[in-house]
């Protein structure tokens, strides 16, 4: 299954800094595991009907993936917004930014991967929109064509091996401070936090995961992907977070 998964590791990654509260909101500890684990019984055992994992109304999902960062970045930011295929550029950028709605096949716990509900705003700086969004935006196709996890990790290792999906870029990082959307059922509210990717990067490097630490690491062996995961105080709006 997809424990592996980009989308995995971010919800681990809440887990992490849900569990440690108002400190710092994260160390490894169980809810990593609940979080991460399937469980036996799920609604979501199948792809649901395309239609569910759309917006209707567009306004409203550029609005929400501009969420995902302040105003001065996400003002002027390109916008992609999911169509029946995949994500499709809805707004021009100016800043090298781009923001996006994220849906459950990359960004919920394996039980949810076909959990229509799921909404996560984020917005990727210029180097994750050339390495980290093509990935993202690539699985969220194979997703909507039916893939299951196991069928999901199975192309991402061999469009990795023939070099189809790039490896990350130098200060490749995503903004994900949003009050709003959600994660689905198993963690329905992310606090405001910051993510760095790196491909194949040992965690240490950062001082992650380790005692007083506010940063969260993750590897991930399938997509040779690292991912640093830092909380922050505020949401995009300039309230605080919780």
């Amino acid at each position: 299954m997809r424990q592996n998964k980009v989308g995995a590791i971010a919800v681990e990654s809440f887990a992490l800094l849900v569990a440690l509260g108002t400190a710092y909101l994260g160390t490894p500890n169980q809810a990593t595991a609940q979080a991460a684990t399937p469980h036996a019984a799920t609604p979501y055992a199948n792809l649901a009907p395309i239609d569910q994992y759309l917006m209707t109304d567009q306004a409203a999902e550029i609005a929400l993936a501009r969420t995902a960062a302040p105003d001065s970045i996400s003002r002027d930011a390109e916008v992609m917004v999911l169509g029946r295929h995949g994500f499709e550029t809805a707004v021009k950028g100016k800043n090298g930014f781009v923001c996006i709605v994220g849906r459950s096949f990359t960004s919920a716990p394996d039980a949810e991967f076909w959990n229509p509900k799921v909404r996560v705003p984020m917005c990727v700086n210029a180097a994750a929109a050339h390495s980290y969004l093509v990935r993202f935006t690539k699985e969220t196709e194979w997703g909507l064509a039916g893939r299951t996890p196991a069928q999901m990790n199975e192309s991402i290792a061999t469009a990795l091996a023939k070099k189809e999906l790039p490896a990350m870029e130098s200060g490749a990082m995503c903004y994900m401070i949003s009050k709003q959307g959600n994660g689905g059922d198993t963690t329905p509210h992310w606090p405001p936090h910051l993510m760095f990717f790196y491909s194949d990067t040992d965690p240490a490097i950062g001082g992650a995961n380790l005692p007083g630490s506010p940063v969260v690491g993750m590897s991930d062996p399938v997509e040779h992907l690292t991912q640093f995961v830092i909380p922050v105080q505020r949401w995009s709006d300039g309230t605080e977070g919780h």
